[in-house]
């Protein structure tokens, strides 16, 4: 492998700034940017993707150093902080927008990603099967600014406060080893 290569892995786990706020503390992730993928529509807005007829699901794009964090252990943690057995939902976001997907970027990813997937329902840990779709990267379009750092600019807002500050601690407490 290079050294000082980079990877990318793109995920769907319901808000994006859930996904952002808990990624973005990951030691060896470098960026995390908030966007769409998955859809029909080209150059989609927040406005277009709440619609739920886009085909977009509201995604991450994480970019990792693999000699510090590899994609499996970004797996591990994807799995943990979302409800991967929810169809089109996470907790009150309801819509296609809002699905469990882990979009590959390689042949590699997505093998790892069909074998972490197993794993993890394999595990228990869930009492209903597994949904998360599995597919290739498409176009990712980066979200509007107003949505990057949305969690770290916006802390007291409501969503913030009751959603994704809980998730925030219990992704710490779980993940301790691995934070920046």
């Amino acid at each position: 492998m290079e050294a000082n290569k980079k990877e990318i892995a793109t995920l769907g786990a319901g808000c994006f700034w859930c996904v952002e706020a808990v990624f973005q503390d990951l030691r060896g992730v470098e960026s995390v940017v908030s966007g769409y993928m998955g859809g029909e529509m080209k150059y989609p807005t927040y406005r277009d993707i709440c619609t739920g007829t886009t085909g977009h699901a509201e995604v991450c794009q994480l970019t990792f150093d693999p000699a510090v964090i590899s994609f499996e252990d970004i797996l591990e943690v994807f799995w943990h902080t979302h409800d991967p057995t929810t169809l089109n939902r996470q907790g009150n976001d309801k819509g296609t927008q809002y699905r469990s997907a882990i979009f590959y970027h390689d042949e590699t990813q997505r093998e790892l990603a069909e074998r972490s997937k197993a794993a993890a329902d394999a595990s228990g840990n869930w009492a209903n099967p597994i949904v998360t779709e599995i597919t290739p990267a498409e176009t990712f379009y980066k979200a509007e600014a107003d949505h990057q750092e949305y969690y770290n600019l916006n802390p007291g807002q409501g969503y913030c406060s009751y959603v994704i500050t809980p998730k925030v601690q219990k992704f710490r407490k779980q993940f301790k080893e691995k934070l920046k």
